[in-house]
């Protein structure tokens, strides 16, 4: 599914001093895999997180989704890898605050071109596994945080993506949200055949995945 070799990435620190935010990762992941990215604050983990979501830029190496390496196509092209084969899932949930429940989990799919009764059925379908169907009317803002994450799991995967990148998905919400949101996402994870990697710190979320990728200081360990 997913192949990196030899990333490096640096920032620049406004001097001729620079850091090696990627240091030579190489690194495969399958088909249908539950894993985790991991390691302290400014380790690594969301910067690889955004190069494998073409996000961000590499300085070198090469990152295959399939067989395709994506690392160096043109802006319009990665916006169309974005947009078709990568769902998100970030921190602060980014949901858009004037659209309810159901136009936010549609916002994608109609991005694409879906048809409306394929939108339709679909919403109802991830919004039944992620048990928000009685929410689909309302505005993010009479959610609670909870609520609002899986409105976000559920736009993420409602396109049906080969991937889901989740960044921090559990920083905002207490333990018992925290274990129904990875439960609901190891549902996803079976039922959908959904790739799903997240970069987390979070022992909960590390302890439930199948797989842990530890870095350090940009190192893969």
């Amino acid at each position: 599914m997913i192949k990196l070799q030899n990333i490096q990435k640096y920032f620049y620190k406004g001097e001729p001093r620079e850091v090696h935010a990627l240091n030579d990762i190489s690194l495969t992941i399958k088909k249908g895999e539950f894993l985790a990215l991991t390691g302290s604050s400014g380790c690594g983990k969301t910067t690889l997180l955004n190069a494998i979501g073409v996000l961000d830029s590499i300085d070198s190496g090469e990152i295959y989704l399939g067989n395709k390496e994506i690392s160096q196509l043109t802006k319009d092209e990665k916006t169309d890898i974005r947009l078709n084969d990568i769902g998100f899932v970030f921190q602060a949930y980014n949901l858009v605050p004037v659209l309810n429940v159901r136009e936010n989990i549609s916002f994608i799919m109609k991005l694409q071109g879906t048809a409306q009764e394929i939108i339709d059925a679909r919403v109802i379908e991830v919004a039944n596994i992620l048990e928000i169907q009685d929410k689909l009317d309302s505005l993010p803002s009479l959610l609670s945080g909870g609520q609002q994450q899986r409105v976000a799991v559920a736009r993420a995967v409602a396109s049906r993506p080969k991937i889901i990148l989740a960044d921090e998905p559990t920083a905002n919400l207490d333990s018992k949200n925290s274990k129904a949101l990875m439960d609901m996402m190891r549902e996803l994870n079976r039922v959908e055949d959904v790739t799903i990697v997240f970069a987390s710190h979070d022992e909960f979320v590390v302890n439930s995945v199948d797989r842990v990728i530890k870095l350090d200081d940009g190192k893969l360990l």
